[in-house]
């Protein structure tokens, strides 16, 4: 099969396109035939070793929809249903998963991390991570909402239980994870204010989903920003995944008893935290990891509704991975791109 892999961390460059044996399905596992693969910044992050080291060579792609191609023994998935991944990967049996917890398992992947991912013709995954795709959802639909939108759905509904009325910050309006926790936000009856690094991601933001408020990172105080929309309240929750260059901020832009959820350390992995407005303001700095199946489940039905449209950048072919990576890394798109094996 033809598939984009690297024999060694670096940048771009490393990426190559070639033939590699055809993944068989072991016990439990389905192979899949992908019809589209979403780019996501953690594909950049393994090939360039910053989440540690990897089985070389390495596929990436960790956001697949595609169609059942050949089952492993004792998998139970009908035969050429469309399916996407549930890619927070888990085994099953330990305390955090028989909780329902399967994102947070002890000994969890995701797929294209450790595993081998979806930037190929074909991939292989647990038969009992697929979620079937509704009719009514597109192959791209679905792969544009397998991590980002999840990860949104489990922060904001899960882990911050977002009310009509709250006031949330979003940062990065035009990532796909950004993207998502506004739409999201808005769902749930919250006012959001969504920052971006350009008037364009804005106005975008505005004109389709009916953003209020934004805030251009590049040549406005954040923290400022929001004072004066909210009236010197701050917000309620602020949608951290940025990481350590924004936290300071993010902190900063909460009222009261606010919370900060964050997902991601783009930025770096080590923050300052002002310990006194912490506790004099009973603030609350909350972690949270991926999604479940239960989380995928609900943003595809959410999808079918119409209630959450996925934001679709471009569809590149496999071909194009080198260039969808550069363009992630210099921040250029806006919502997702996916490669069509």
């Amino acid at each position: 099969m033809r598939a984009v892999v690297f024999d060694d961390y670096g940048d771009e460059s490393v990426l190559v396109e070639r033939n590699v044996p055809t993944p068989e399905p072991g016990p439990g596992q389905v192979r899949i035939k992908v019809s589209r693969v979403g780019v996501n910044r953690l594909d950049l992050m393994a090939r360039t070793g910053a989440v540690g080291k990897l089985p070389l060579p390495h596929i990436s792609g960790s956001e697949v929809a595609g169609t059942v191609e050949a089952l492993g023994p004792f998998a139970n998935v009908p035969m050429g249903q469309r399916v996407a991944v549930a890619p927070y990967l888990f085994c099953g049996q330990c305390e955090s998963c028989l909780k329902g917890e399967e994102n947070i398992c002890l000994s969890s992947d995701i797929l294209g991390l450790r595993s081998q991912g979806g930037y190929a013709e074909y991939v292989v995954a647990p038969g009992s991570s697929l979620v079937p795709i509704p009719d009514t959802v597109t192959d791209s639909g679905a792969a544009a909402v397998t991590l980002s939108t999840i990860t949104a759905w489990h922060m904001l509904v899960h882990q911050v239980h977002i009310k009509p009325g709250d006031w949330v910050l979003v940062w990065a309006a035009g990532s796909g994870v950004g993207s998502a926790a506004i739409q999201i936000a808005l769902l749930l009856g919250a006012q959001v204010i969504a920052t971006a690094g350009s008037d364009a991601k804005l106005s975008y933001a505005m004109d389709e989903w009916g953003l209020k408020w934004g805030v251009n990172y590049r040549r406005q105080d954040v923290a400022a920003a929001v004072r004066e929309i909210t009236g010197k309240r701050g917000v309620d929750v602020v949608f951290e995944h940025l990481g350590a260059d924004t936290m300071a901020t993010s902190l900063k832009c909460l009222a009261r008893m606010g919370t900060v959820v964050t997902c991601g350390t783009l930025t770096g992995t080590k923050a300052e935290v002002d310990l006194w407005s912490l506790f004099a303001k009973e603030l609350r700095l909350v972690g949270s990891y991926g999604g479940t199946r239960d989380d995928l489940k609900a943003v595809l039905q959410m999808v079918e509704q119409g209630r959450i449209r996925p934001v679709i950048d471009s569809e590149l072919a496999l071909s194009e991975a080198t260039s969808a990576q550069r363009r992630m890394a210099e921040r250029g798109q806006f919502g997702k791109m996916l490669l069509c094996p």
